[in-house]
């Protein structure tokens, strides 16, 4: 008779909150391990004959190419899903759809719109679902996001970032992370665009300040950071949004008013002369294309840790 183990259930990365301020320590020295080994064209397989499936319902560029060719690189395989191609975008319950799929690889990242589908695949899934963007949360780029500034200026803990722009799943997420990590948003958007305090749940008030003016936002802050205007599934308010963001554009003015060190990062794509001027994301305190290659070196340690635990 053949005894089999009970196994533990799968850990899912679904927002910034499911993993600890010491589990992201973790995942950022591993992070900057794999990616040295990159850099050396030295390989790196621990993935080897493990399968992602990646399930898009929103389009993508820097998620595919990141997820895709990081499982490439870490020895692995991919299966490519979207709506068009398969039953998700029919009748069929995505509780069977989880049910399915997670009995034939061994990750899933999925790009969606409402958070409530991901969390339901997650509830069905045998596999760890790794969420690649909701309307609600984006951790994956906030997860590259805060190793691209440990990278260039060392810890996060006790420094303040400057969120000028829409009250979106990006705005949360660093709400999520300044809560958990130890360090502070000023965050600013227009009237209307705010934040909702009930989707992002942080535990301390003190993780974060409002500020009515978005200039005031950036003073003295460390990193600059914001999004476009319009995020996808909201272009029939694309008008209203230009009028209403006018004033919330980051451009040199706002960075003179950070610290003199003070880093720029968008997760892209950008709109020049929309949420920032041309000056800022090509100019000398940017770091975009760092935050954006660090997608997939973080994504990596990602995919490691919640297939092979702690290495």
């Amino acid at each position: 008779m053949i005894i089999h183990a009970p196994t533990l259930p799968p850990r899912h990365y679904l927002q910034f909150t499911d993993l600890s301020a010491e589990e992201y320590a973790q995942l950022f020295k591993r992070a900057s391990f794999i990616k040295a080994k990159f850099k050396a064209y030295e390989k790196y397989q621990p993935l080897t004959d493990r399968t992602l499936a990646m399930i898009f319902e929103k389009a993508s560029t820097r998620t595919r190419v990141s997820f895709e060719a990081g499982m490439y690189q870490m020895g692995g395989s991919v299966v490519h899903l979207t709506t068009g191609d398969s039953q998700l975008g029919r009748a069929e319950p995505i509780e069977d759809s989880a049910r399915v799929i997670s009995r034939m690889v061994d990750v899933v990242m999925i790009r969606t719109y409402g958070q409530d589908k991901i969390e339901k695949f997650a509830e069905h899934s045998r596999v760890p679902v790794i969420n690649g963007l909701t309307n609600e949360f984006h951790p994956c780029q906030i997860l590259a996001d805060i190793f691209t500034y440990i990278e260039h200026r060392g810890s996060i803990q006790g420094k303040t970032v400057a969120w000028v722009g829409d009250g979106n799943n990006m705005a949360n997420t660093w709400l999520q992370a300044a809560d958990l990590l130890g360090f502070k948003v000023n965050l600013s958007t227009p009237s209307g665009y705010e934040v909702d305090p009930t989707v992002v749940g942080v535990r301390s008030a003190a993780s974060t300040q409002f500020f009515k003016d978005p200039m005031q936002a950036c003073e003295g802050a460390d990193l600059v950071t914001t999004d476009v205007w319009t995020s996808m599934g909201y272009e029939a308010e694309n008008e209203a949004r230009k009028k209403a963001f006018a004033d919330w554009c980051v451009d040199e003015d706002m960075m003179k008013v950070a610290k003199p060190d003070a880093l720029f990062m968008h997760c892209l794509p950008a709109h020049r002369g929309e949420e920032v001027s041309a000056e800022v994301i090509d100019g000398p305190q940017s770091v975009v294309w760092d935050e954006a290659e660090n997608r997939m070196h973080a994504q990596k340690a990602l995919m490691e840790f919640l297939l092979l635990g702690k290495v």
